[in-house]
């Protein structure tokens, strides 16, 4: 009876501290509790999880996993960026003090090209999106999505000597290769300079040695310094061009005037043999000819239509040469040094016309460019290639208008000046007297037809030729009717080669005579 006692009164004090009925026990051995209406339902027992309900669960756990790592990493990124700022970022720090003066200066130096943003940008936001997001093109661009790796990739192979030297004055080795009549024989004579990853071998791709002896026409190409089998030239430039090629016609033989023939970036050393040595210069074939795509002298318009021609990669190209032309070397020996052979719209970066594209696509074409590529990368040295390209957009030292013939005073004062109006004895043409044939595709976009309007507009006297659905090398390379109209455009008439005189040969015939009859007297002697 104690002991049920004290039952009843733990009863009824916890009844005492509820709202509701207390908890009510039965006489018997087991007893019920009466839950308050307000107090939440048991937990319910569930049933065995089936196998997929747990693979499910599984997967959640792998996630909420993921993500707690995910934070973490968040959060000590977060960390790492805070003790970077007050330690090595603040005003006092060893790496702010040393680092700040130089990037203030580079920042300076750069700042032009904060004009190429809205005026609401912020300069350091938007150049690192700028250059994330051109890092990232760069690389899709990188990726070919059609490259077949079961393609046969062709070697770029080395050749044996095989050109033609002569000894430059400053002791430099120059190769040449020389083609059609001889030099006794020759009616007109071509010296050819060569484009950018090419050499001696290019000339006129594809002539035939017939169209040269119909015309008596010798045709003299050469390689460039660093190029092909040429020395290097230390310090070149665009006078030291037209010097060497006055010296090489000199040590052929060639005596009278000679025509100058170039093709696209080749055609910035026939500028400068127009102007730096035009007494020796009759006249100009030019095809595609390249001048400086940063011409100030171009207006708005014709400096767009050229440049939006090209491809990306080759402004770049462009852009490094004219700003940053150290950065060259790391770009482009991949490019310029091959150790497979590509076409020639990935080496080069061009984008090529229709006419182009089906002609590179030719076996006879695509020998010719590979053994070309093979003899320009010959000595291994990517230094010309850069010189070339650095060439082509800095400042010539002469613009092309200069080229117009006009009367040029040497008067230096006023009264002289005066005296002159009166005495031709003070005044001289200037500029180049000879002709100048120019030949545009008009569908090319390796040398847009602006810069030929160009030409057109500063250089009147230039007669040009506009080609309807051509491209840059369907129009010169491996076209026999194509060389044939250029010929008879320049040189008229086919006379074939000069004739050795008559009185000449017919004394080499009794000097011959003379000297047999000699020795037979001399034998029955």
């Amino acid at each position: 009876m104690a002991e049920m006692r004290v039952t009843n009164s733990w009863s009824d004090e916890l009844a005492s501290l509820m709202d509701d009925d207390p908890v009510a026990f039965s006489s018997s051995t087991t007893f019920e509790v009466t839950r308050s209406v307000y107090a939440p339902p048991p937990p319910r027992v569930e049933e065995p999880v089936a196998v997929a309900e747990g693979e499910e669960s599984f997967k959640e756990q792998a996630m909420g996993f993921l993500m707690a790592w995910c934070e973490i990493l968040m959060e000590l990124g977060r960390g790492c960026r805070d003790i970077l700022r007050q330690n090595l970022l603040n005003e006092d720090s060893f790496v702010f003090r040393n680092l700040a003066p130089p990037c203030a200066k580079v920042s300076k130096r750069l700042s032009f090209l904060n004009d190429f943003l809205p005026e609401d940008r912020d300069p350091f936001h938007a150049w690192s999106i700028v250059v994330f997001v051109f890092v990232l093109a760069l690389a899709a661009i990188s990726v070919d999505p059609n490259y077949d790796s079961l393609t046969e990739v062709t070697k770029v192979r080395t050749h044996p000597p095989s050109a033609s030297r002569i000894l430059l004055p400053d002791g430099r080795n120059m190769s040449y290769y020389d083609q059609g009549v001889s030099a006794g024989r020759a009616r007109f004579s071509l010296v050819a300079p060569h484009s950018l990853l090419s050499s001696r071998l290019a000339g006129i791709p594809g002539v035939k040695a017939s169209l040269l002896e119909d015309y008596g026409v010798r045709l003299v190409t050469y390689d460039l310094p660093g190029f092909g089998e040429s020395d290097p030239h230390p310090t070149r430039n665009l006078n030291s061009s037209a010097i060497d090629m006055l010296h090489l016609a000199n040590a052929v033989n060639v005596t009278d005037k000679f025509w100058v023939l170039c093709h696209s970036s080749g055609c910035i050393h026939a500028w400068a043999s127009l102007r730096y040595i035009p007494e020796k210069i009759a006249g100009a074939v030019m095809l595609a000819p390249m001048i400086n795509p940063y011409e100030p002298g171009m207006v708005k318009d014709e400096m767009k239509r050229t440049w939006v021609k090209w491809l990306p990669k080759r402004k770049f190209m462009y852009f490094l040469a004219h700003r940053f032309p150290k950065l060259l070397s790391y770009f482009y020996k991949k490019n310029f040094l091959p150790e497979n052979h590509d076409q020639i719209d990935k080496q080069l970066y061009y984008s090529l016309g229709k006419k182009d594209e089906i002609l590179i696509e030719e076996p006879e074409f695509e020998e010719f460019w590979q053994r070309d590529v093979e003899e320009s990368v010959r000595q291994g040295s990517v230094h010309p290639f850069i010189e070339e390209i650095i060439l082509q957009v800095s400042k010539w030292g002469f613009g092309i208008e200069e080229l117009r013939l006009q009367k040029k005073c040497l008067s230096r004062s006023l009264l002289l000046w005066l005296k002159s109006m009166y005495s031709q004895a003070e005044c001289e043409l200037a500029g180049f007297p000879g002709l100048i044939h120019i030949w545009q595709g008009m569908d090319d976009r390796v040398v847009p037809p602006s810069m030929m309007e160009y030409i057109g507009r500063v250089l009147p006297e230039a007669i040009i030729h506009k080609l309807q659905n051509e491209g840059h090398f369907s129009y010169f390379f491996f076209c026999d009717e194509c060389h044939r109209k250029i010929f008879s455009t320049v040189f008229g008439t086919p006379h074939g080669p000069i004739q050795e005189p008559q009185e000449e040969i017919a004394y080499e015939e009794n000097t011959e005579d003379l000297i047999q009859q000699s020795a037979s007297d001399s034998d029955t002697a």
